[in-house]
């Protein structure tokens, strides 16, 4: 039966229904009136805003976020497409998929007094790994974990426009805008912890400066952020607070540390240094301080990444799974660690999908909203939901 055939169906059958289990007749079929087609929105959504409480029922049915959370949890770090479509949308919506929920099902019942477990989703390019990612991680900020996400580890190896020697290291580069605007995010995602958390070392950033040990961390934040040529070390500093506290007794926090792109972290650059050779990604302090972060060598949290064939340098297009990404060397620090396979949408999840962009008149084209263009738009997209989105971005 067609998805509008469906739709069309179950509305006079809802109505006769709340007509028998209300009274009076004559004004629950005016609230009906009033509030047009509520049943073709429960088709593809799911007023289950908590995803702490999404199951298999809820899987391929959209959920909003809070514009709260999209603010704090996702300051200006949601792929750019989504963040364009969000603002056309006026909403920020994330398909409940199982990938996301096995994770979610994992972390739920993970013994935190062992070294952090590590979480790699995988999948073709545009499967929509990212979005899981973001799911999951919605899932550790309504629980009270800290997050320290790093939306795109290919910015940190890509494209850098300053590059200094390390002033703690001569054998490392610094990358201080890169290192600066993390920072700040940082600072709004984990505002409730910058007060809380006490440094356990001191720091010396130049002769006049310092931060001793026992101050709070956004002291810590704050010196990165205003002292820009120090922002990288600062941003080592963070990530090493965090990670000797996390699972330490009174530490008060559970750390969910998510790198979307986490292959980046062990291939190739294409940032030169002054004689034009090749800077590797160990040469880099941002990145020379994350890959100690997503050792497994801490406790009290979880390791949550992708790897992406898109900014994926020197590696085959049809790449995706973990081994042909990571490399050898990556596979063998990131190993052991619980593979998630994110596929395509399935035909459930496409029609959930479909029934969304109609319902926010993203489809225009009035064959689009026809039977026979729905078949055409699974034949052009394989159900793919980043290529699936831009074709409707013409439609």
């Amino acid at each position: 039966m067609s998805l509008h055939r469906l739709a069309f169906g179950l509305r006079p059958t809802v109505a006769h229904v709340r007509c028998l289990h209300s009274s009076p007749c004559v004004q629950q079929q005016e609230a009906v009136a009033v509030e047009p087609e509520p049943e073709s929105i429960s088709v593809f959504r799911t007023q289950e805003k908590d995803p702490a409480r999404h199951s298999e029922k809820h899987a391929g049915h959209f959920y909003t976020l809070p514009p709260a959370h999209v603010r704090l949890l996702f300051p200006n770090t949601l792929p750019w497409r989504y963040q364009q479509q969000a603002k056309t949308f006026n909403e920020s919506c994330i398909m409940v998929r199982r990938p996301a929920l096995e994770v979610i099902s994992y972390l739920k019942k993970t013994d935190y007094s062992q070294p952090a477990l590590r979480y790699l989703f995988y999948g073709l390019k545009g499967s929509g790994k990212t979005m899981s990612l973001c799911h999951t991680v919605h899932f550790c900020y309504t629980q009270g974990w800290l997050v320290l996400h790093v939306p795109d580890a290919f910015l940190w190896v890509k494209n850098c426009k300053e590059l200094l020697p390390s002033s703690y290291n001569s054998s490392r580069f610094d990358q201080p805008l890169q290192a600066t605007t993390w920072l700040r995010n940082f600072k709004i995602t984990s505002e409730p912890f910058l007060s809380k958390i006490k440094t356990k070392e001191r720091y010396v950033w130049t002769k006049r400066e310092s931060t001793e040990a026992g101050s709070p961390l956004g002291e810590l934040v704050d010196q990165g952020i205003s002292r820009v040529k120090s922002s990288s070390d600062v941003v080592g500093a963070v990530m090493k607070e965090l990670r000797l506290q996390s699972g330490q007794p009174g530490a008060g926090f559970r750390l969910a540390v998510a790198v979307d792109s986490v292959n980046a972290l062990w291939g190739r650059s294409t940032i030169k240094k002054e004689d034009k050779s090749a800077v590797d990604p160990e040469e880099l302090t941002l990145v020379y301080n994350l890959r100690k972060l997503v050792k497994n060598d801490w406790s009290g949290g979880a390791i949550i990444t992708t790897v992406s064939q898109t900014g994926a340098l020197y590696t085959p297009k049809s790449a995706y799974l973990p081994q042909e990404l990571l490399g050898e060397r990556g596979f063998d620090s990131m190993d052991p660690f619980v593979p998630v396979s994110v596929p395509n949408y399935s035909e459930k999840e496409f029609e959930s999908c479909y029934l969304y962009y109609t319902d926010r008149n993203w489809l225009q084209h009035p064959q689009s909203r026809t039977e026979e263009g729905k078949k055409e738009l699974v034949f052009l997209s394989n159900r793919n939901p980043s290529m699936f989105e831009r074709l409707c971005g013409f439609l």
